[in-house]
């Protein structure tokens, strides 16, 4: 079994975290591991709509960004990610508050993978789901100074 290197889930999250977009969204990568990956956003004025409700675009980005991160560890050191198709479902408004978006990989092929996300509010309820699938990019990898695994 594959066993993730602490070393590299720590820079990767350090990464991504201080990348402009993720920073911009006030977002960031929570956990990741195998297979699932936590996101997670403090909303603000800048992620409402004229309505007063979180703009959907901004839980668009929560499940596009937590389906990517949960399919991630299975791909190659060298390569890259993209989504190519995203599908979701809006469930219930938000005004406030964290939202937590939790992806977990459905099937990690060599070229291409599919996973699903649900977004939940700080109460806990379900506020959007959604899946998308993702192609993996060849040498189109993150530079990070440590092996994704640890020998075993």
């Amino acid at each position: 079994m594959l066993k993730p290197n602490p070393e590299f889930i720590l820079e990767l999250i350090h990464t991504v975290n201080t990348s402009p977009y993720p920073a911009h969204m006030s977002m960031t990568l929570a956990e990741i591991e195998l297979d699932r990956a936590v996101i997670r956003l403090e909303t603000g004025r800048c992620h409402l709509q004229p309505y007063g409700m979180v703009h959907g675009g901004v839980l668009a980005t929560l499940i596009d960004t937590a389906t990517f991160w949960s399919v991630f560890m299975r791909i190659p050191e060298d390569s890259g990610l993209v989504n190519i198709d995203l599908k979701l479902n809006y469930l219930k408004p938000v005004e406030s508050g964290v939202l937590i978006a939790e992806g977990f990989a459905i099937r990690s092929g060599k070229t291409i993978s599919y996973a699903e996300s649900k977004v939940w509010d700080a109460n806990r309820d379900l506020v959007a789901h959604g899946t998308s699938t993702l192609m993996t990019l060849p040498e189109k990898g993150l530079r990070i100074n440590f092996p994704k695994f640890l020998d075993e």
